[in-house]
């Protein structure tokens, strides 16, 4: 088809704000799938996606769709995530299009993921085309978000659609608004192939499936390809598109979005961010590609049983296809032995990886409590990255130790803007701004007490260490604002901390699993409570376990798993008080014998129990 005729765009917005549904109807509208095949977020087809209710992958699908001036025009849309966790595919999917639909909710208005997407966006230079949705619901707000758009982000009015996903209203009309305002795609068939690699699979006879955006020339089935970056060739099995299931094609041409089977086995070889090339001798220059994504969130990874090991190893290679911002190194522990170092983007993220690992290849896992990066300057000048609190060298070899700092931006309603400033303050938050974002009326038909969604909304940026969203910032957060607040952050760099390791030793011996870094003010405190919550996880022994957490060489806590006891004396009746005493005396004598030989079982959860740490 004429690169003038095709149209591709995103959909991007705050989590839960109608991308997938809108995805659906505009499936629908152009008779991509059959009505009879139709259901709920159909891009959304991991399991987990459905039971968690978000977007995890982002998907393509490629639509036909005649305008109203009867010109045939193909639509390839790519749907996207929502949570901060995953804005690396948001930013991986604007690469591959020209124009982006930014959704808000017409009840919740514009939130803090919503800010960052349009500046993802903005970025990548795309045509953005703003549609409020849920126009149907009684409490919708389509007056006041509309002055939220013009006022903060600068749209003009008459630029702003009006939709419903669940009903299908204004479908049509955005439609042809994809048509009428994002621009084609630049780019001559004619020239050599250029293909940029936005995401990929493993298919056990296909072997990796490269997901691809055509910006120059044309990529044939059978035809010899080859891969910039590692300089590998390969003749594909077979080109096409996302409808959305594989639908084989002859050819992908300039301007379009498919895929390309490449029948590798090595998933190393395919790189998301790739240009894919054909072939021939004369090569042309490779595309910009994408930047490494950042690891925000550290844990270790290991097999329940030592002898998965290797299955673990193939397990991540795959997935790494399906999610290049994984990043893993091999790493072993006395505790739990050979097993990963792993780096996510978020705690969702580290969730999301272990729940696929187990399900999609029936591994059974145990991840220590996650950490965040530091830098670690040496009192001989040298700086380190240290990823595991079990690296971080003696107070005696460190000269300063600097830890991440985010910028975070909470929008909330006026009424909790204190409980907000407390939540942050109370870990270690520094000030930067406050800013009101519109005075609204409230909700039509709404009570007077309707949440405070209906009169000011606040946004807040702070800056705060990283380690301290690590735990349950965004829970408390949510339970302090009634479930009104959203979050988003940013990496801004490091900065110089009073840091400690604490160490925690389990029947005199140190568990590198259960150490972390933590700030020397709140040693003691979290080594308390650390102590007391692992007292209460690992099982009682036939002798008495010791629980001590140190820093340094200081023991600053200690709890104590007492001993099943079982009553040797029972048999006696009676009489003599020195028969007694000698059985008791050899029981003790037994169990010493026994706590220095015996081992003591340390199930998952002591592991997670760092996580837990200010819970109740």
């Amino acid at each position: 088809m004429d690169p003038a005729r095709i149209r591709n765009f995103c959909i991007v917005a705050h989590i839960d704000h109608g991308k997938s549904t809108l995805s659906d109807r505009l499936m629908e509208a152009t008779a991509t799938v059959d009505r009879r095949d139709m259901s709920d977020q159909l891009l959304d087809s991991m399991d987990l996606e459905r039971e968690k209710g978000i977007t995890i992958k982002a998907r393509a699908v490629r639509m036909d769709y005649q305008s109203a001036m009867g010109v045939a025009h193909r639509l390839h849309l790519i749907d996207t995530p929502g949570h901060v966790d995953f804005s690396y595919e948001v930013s991986r999917s604007l690469a591959a299009a020209e124009g982006a639909l930014l959704v808000v909710d017409a009840v919740e208005g514009i939130q803090a993921q919503t800010l960052a997407n349009v500046y993802l966006a903005m970025e990548q230079d795309l045509t953005l085309i703003p549609v409020i949705n849920k126009i149907d619901l009684d409490v919708a707000r389509p007056d006041a978000i509309t002055s939220e758009l013009v006022d903060i982000i600068g749209f003009g009015r008459d630029e702003i659609l009006y939709v419903s996903a669940k009903t299908g209203a204004g479908i049509d009309e955005l439609l042809e608004a994809i048509v009428d305002r994002i621009p084609p795609p630049t780019g001559d068939a004619n020239d050599p192939l250029r293909a940029l690699i936005f995401d990929s699979e493993y298919d056990p006879y296909k072997g990796v499936i490269a997901h691809v955006r055509v910006v120059d020339g044309d990529a044939k089935g059978q035809a010899p390809l080859r891969l910039s970056a590692t300089n590998r060739r390969f003749e594909a099995m077979e080109v096409g598109s996302f409808s959305p299931d594989l639908q084989r094609l002859d050819s992908l041409s300039a301007g379009d979005v498919g895929y390309v089977a490449t029948g590798l086995k090595d998933v190393a070889d395919v790189r998301v961010g790739d240009t894919m090339t054909a072939g021939g001798r004369n090569q042309p220059d490779p595309l910009a590609g994408y930047r490494e994504p950042k690891a925000m969130v550290f844990a270790g990874l290991y097999p329940a049983n030592s002898a998965d090991y290797q299955e673990l190893s193939d397990a991540l290679d795959k997935l790494r296809l399906s999610d290049s911002s994984i990043q893993y190194q091999a790493e072993s522990s006395a505790a739990l032995g050979f097993g990963y170092r792993m780096g996510f983007l978020g705690l969702l993220h580290m969730e999301i990886v272990q729940e696929r690992l187990e399900r999609e290849y029936g591994l059974e896992l145990v991840f220590t409590a996650p950490s965040v990066e530091y830098e670690v300057e040496g009192v001989d000048g040298q700086v380190n990255l240290i990823e595991n609190p079990s690296d971080l060298p003696a107070p005696n070899h460190v000269a300063e130790i600097r830890e991440p700092w985010v910028r975070i931006s909470i929008i909330a309603p006026h009424d909790y803007v204190g409980p907000v400033m407390e939540t942050v303050t109370a870990r270690r938050g520094v000030f930067d701004h406050m800013e009101y974002l519109q005075r609204t009326s409230q909700p039509n038909g709404a009570g007077d007490d309707a949440p405070a969604t209906g009169e000011i909304r606040v946004l807040l940026e702070y800056e705060l260490p990283l380690s301290e969203i690590l735990t349950d910032f965004y829970d408390e957060l949510k339970s302090r604002t009634r479930g009104y607040a959203s979050l988003d952050y940013s990496l801004i760099g490091y900065r110089p901390a009073k840091l400690v390791k604490l160490d925690l030793l389990i029947n005199g011996e140190p568990v590198d699993a259960l150490s972390a870094i933590v700030h020397a003010d709140a040693a003691a405190t979290q080594g308390r409570e650390l102590a007391d919550r692992l007292r209460r996880l690992i099982p009682r022994q036939l002798f008495d376990v010791p629980i001590q957490a140190a820093v340094g060489g200081r023991v600053v806590a200690r709890e104590t798993v007492r001993a099943l006891r079982k009553n040797v004396t029972a048999k006696c009746y009676g009489g003599d008080i020195t028969r007694k005493r000698k059985l008791l005396a050899r029981q003790a004598e037994g169990k010493k014998r026994l706590k220095r030989v015996g081992n003591v079982e340390i199930p998952q959860e002591a592991f997670l129990a760092v996580l837990q740490l200010g819970k109740n």
